[in-house]
């Protein structure tokens, strides 16, 4: 079976992995730190706070930014659910926006426009498939409105553009992301309050942290907020430490084999549409293609499994699941929902080769052939 998104870990992995266990303290210490500020100097920021999650990322930078019950969130529907479950998570109100065209899913400013009211407070913009959005367009629509700008960036790590413009941005170190912790996430944010404030939330609200009193460095600690228990452990950190040194050179393979696949598919099966152009700043996180209209997805992705290759959809509209259905009834979304429609995601990582790429070609050329 050629994966869809395998994680690259070897040797080091194992050693970094080793010395946490060792070293006899696997919570939330040093390692973790160093993870965060190598984090941050990667994409050429002040600091970064590590997190369990991705969504418990999203859901501390907007409780940090002051979302709550009353307000309302422009976000795509074309997106992980997770992405809107943070909105909820506050007591706010997400508003589903459009995509511009299925051949650039990314939300929509012209359809944002139109769904602004005076409850807007923010604006939750995603880089799908690793592709980054236009965040100075973004930043000069939040700024025009007095709206607040977060970035999901569970696809595209290791690119300096990312949360240099927004409030706040958040990314993911899933299994099957361009780097990985197994679980985790990260924050950054240019406003060193918001990042203090998740900081603290993270770990219950308590003033000390247990390494700190581990080491006589304080006795006991308080309570100042509601907070979390969405830590990072040394382990994940000291994962994420081996991970991210290899970062730039993964997320540059990556859009080597994008390039690759469109040319091959240019070639022998010209039928497949691809999102974005060749020019479009990614982290390659995503190889999504376009099927033609009429084509059989269902067949067509049984045709893949049948030759050993694993494929997928990304994503089923957050508005057409049944509990966002059942609580927001009515939401319409034409140019996400013919994304959708066609959209099958290819395999895509870095110890993928071209010779996997050339058989996945040709059984898309037979299959579509045949359809």
């Amino acid at each position: 079976m050629i994966a869809l998104g395998d994680p690259v870990l070897g040797e080091d992995e194992k050693r970094a992995l080793c010395s946490v266990i060792d070293s006899n303290w696997i919570t939330m210490g040093d390692r973790v730190a160093a993870f965060e500020q190598a984090f941050a100097e990667l994409h050429e920021a002040e600091a970064a706070v590590a997190v369990s999650s991705c969504t418990a990322g999203l859901h501390l930078s907007l409780k940090a930014l002051g979302l709550g019950p009353g307000d309302e969130v422009l976000v795509p529907s074309l997106t992980f659910v997770a992405t809107v479950n943070a909105i909820l998570y506050v007591g706010a109100t997400p508003v589903f926006v459009d995509i511009e065209n299925v051949r650039l899913p990314h939300m929509s400013l012209a359809d944002a426009t139109t769904k602004c009211t005076p409850k807007t407070k923010a604006v939750l913009v995603m880089h799908y498939g690793g592709y980054i959005v236009d965040l100075l367009k973004w930043r000069s629509f939040a700024d025009d409105r007095q709206l607040l700008l977060i970035e999901d960036a569970a696809h595209a790590p290791g690119l300096n553009d990312v949360g240099k413009w927004s409030d706040a941005a958040v990314f993911s170190f899933f299994a099957n992301k361009n780097m990985t912790t197994a679980e985790g996430g990260m924050v950054l944010a240019r406003d060193s309050s918001v990042r203090d404030h998740v900081r603290h939330m993270r770990a219950h609200g308590m003033t000390t942290g247990t390494l700190d009193r581990h080491r006589g460095h304080a006795y006991t600690y308080d309570v100042t907020m509601l907070g979390y228990n969405y830590r990072m452990d040394e382990l994940r950190g000291a994962l994420g430490l081996a991970q991210l040194s290899r970062l730039t050179k993964w997320n540059s393979r990556r859009r080597e084999l994008i390039d690759y696949y469109r040319r091959s598919l240019a070639k022998l099966a010209p039928e497949i549409a691809i999102p974005f152009t060749q020019e479009h700043k990614t982290a390659a996180h995503l190889m999504p293609i376009l099927l033609g209209n009429g084509v059989d997805r269902v067949a067509f992705m049984q045709r893949l499994r049948q030759a050993g290759i694993q494929c997928s959809i990304h994503y089923p509209p957050v508005h057409l699941f049944t509990y966002y259905q059942e609580q927001f009834p009515g939401s319409s979304l034409s140019q996400t929902e013919q994304f959708f429609d066609r959209e099958v995601t290819l395999p895509l990582h870095a110890a993928l080769k071209q010779t996997d790429i050339d058989g996945i070609v040709r059984v898309i050329q037979e299959a579509i052939s045949t359809m």
